[in-house]
C-alpha cells in the first residue's frame, strides 16, 4: 500500500503572471523615447515683450543672456536652442526642432527687428562634437600597420 503525498501548494496564476510581467517589463523600461533640449528655452510670451524700438537692456531683462552676440555690421543677439529625440535607448538622436531668435539692434542701441528661424530655415548643426569635416582620407591605426607589410608580388 502507498503512502498517500502531502498535497502541492497551488500557486496563484496571477501572481505568476505578475511576476513574468515585471521580469520582461524592466528590462524593456529603457527601450522608451527621451527628449534632449539644449541650449536656451524661450519662455512663453517673451518675445511679445520686446516691441520695436525697446532698448538693449529691456531685451537683456526679458529674455536674459543671449547664447552669442553678433556686432558686425550693426549689433544682434542670438539664442539658440536645439531639441533631439531618440525613439529606443541605444540608438542615435535625431533633431527634431532648432531655433534661433535673433534680435536685431539698430545704431542706437534699439531693437530694429525680431527673427525667429526654425530648423526649416538653416542646417542642422551639432553643439557637442565642436569639430569641422574635412576633405581626404581618415587614416586609422589598423590601415598604417598593415601598410607597413606589402604583399604584392615582385617588389
Amino acid at each position: 500500500m502507498r503512502s498517500p503525498r502531502p498535497p502541492r501548494p497551488r500557486v496563484r496564476p496571477a501572481i505568476t503572471v505578475m511576476a513574468a510581467v515585471l521580469a520582461l517589463g524592466l528590462p524593456l523600461a529603457g527601450c522608451f523615447s527621451e527628449t534632449y533640449q539644449k541650449g536656451y528655452i524661450i519662455p512663453d510670451g517673451a518675445l511679445e515683450q520686446i516691441p520695436i524700438g525697446a532698448s538693449q537692456e529691456q531685451v537683456l531683462i526679458v529674455l536674459g543672456t543671449p547664447s552669442t552676440v553678433a556686432t558686425v555690421s550693426g549689433e544682434a543677439f542670438y539664442y539658440i536652442s536645439q531639441r533631439a529625440e531618440r525613439a529606443i535607448a541605444f540608438m542615435p538622436q535625431e533633431v527634431v526642432d532648432q531655433r534661433v531668435v535673433a534680435v536685431y539692434f539698430d545704431k542706437k542701441r534699439r531693437v530694429e527687428r525680431l527673427a525667429n528661424y526654425g530648423l526649416k530655415d538653416g542646417k542642422i548643426f551639432d553643439y557637442v562634437s565642436r569639430t569641422t569635416p574635412t576633405g581626404g582620407i581618415e587614416l586609422s591605426y589598423l590601415k598604417g600597420f598593415w601598410s607597413m607589410f606589402d604583399f604584392r608580388p615582385g617588389i
